[in-house]
């Protein structure tokens, strides 16, 4: 059995395309951050662990490795996609939005945002209760219109709960923006993932639920 320990250099379009590889082949990603400030093109650097054979931890990390210099910013989608028209009144179907949640979300100007607790988890520090309204939870704001709305958010982890997350995001086609830790020293220790996608509104609620439903298990 061998040990798989590394750091991949990306663009911010090959990323997500890169993770979802990964992930696919059973590599965890353990990190996703920045070393420089003012860089052009922005640089991203994720972590990847894995263990087995060796061959065939190396035929894993193949397809990644692969995409690393191949993909366009046209095919991440990014550059080329207009900004949201934002109305004046949230104008999406709140209770459509509540259904797939699962939760009531709350209507700040034209943005719609579900704010979870993690009320399973019991962190204190120095005494202190370390609880949703003090930064542990997981978010999720929408701005737009129900058929196109981008969606901005955070999820807070257990350690145990990073790659599942990532695959539940990746597979409703949101983006994974960083993966870093907010607090020091807690048990157990909590990762916060934070996330962005464009889409219907349905859907991309339905991107943030599936991330939820992972969470606790």
């Amino acid at each position: 059995m061998e040990v798989l320990m590394g750091d991949l250099v990306l663009t911010q379009f090959e990323v997500n395309p890169v993770l979802s590889s990964l992930l696919d082949h059973g590599i965890e990603v353990t990190a996703l951050h920045n070393h420089f400030f003012f860089e052009e093109p922005r640089l991203y650097y994720l972590h990847v662990h894995a263990h087995g054979e060796a061959m065939n931890l190396a035929r894993a990390l193949k397809p990644a490795l692969d995409l690393i210099g191949n993909v366009p910013p046209v095919v991440a989608g990014l550059k080329t996609v207009p900004p949201v028209a934002l109305p004046t009144v949230s104008p999406f179907d709140t209770a459509a939005l509540n259904k797939i949640v699962g939760f009531e979300g709350e209507t700040l100007g034209v943005v719609y945002k579900f704010t979870i607790g993690r009320d399973d988890l019991h962190l204190r520090e120095m005494g202190a209760a370390i609880n949703a309204r003090m930064g542990l939870n997981s978010w999720a704001a929408f701005a737009g219109s129900d058929a196109d709305t981008q969606v901005a958010g955070d999820i807070a982890m257990r350690e145990s709960e990073v790659n599942a997350v990532l695959k539940a995001l990746r597979s409703h086609d949101l983006n994974v923006v960083a993966i870093h830790n907010h607090m020091l020293g807690t048990q157990p220790p909590v990762i916060f993932l934070h996330y962005w996608g464009r889409g219907p509104a349905s859907k991309l609620a339905a991107g943030f639920r599936a991330a939820l439903d992972v969470l606790g298990k």
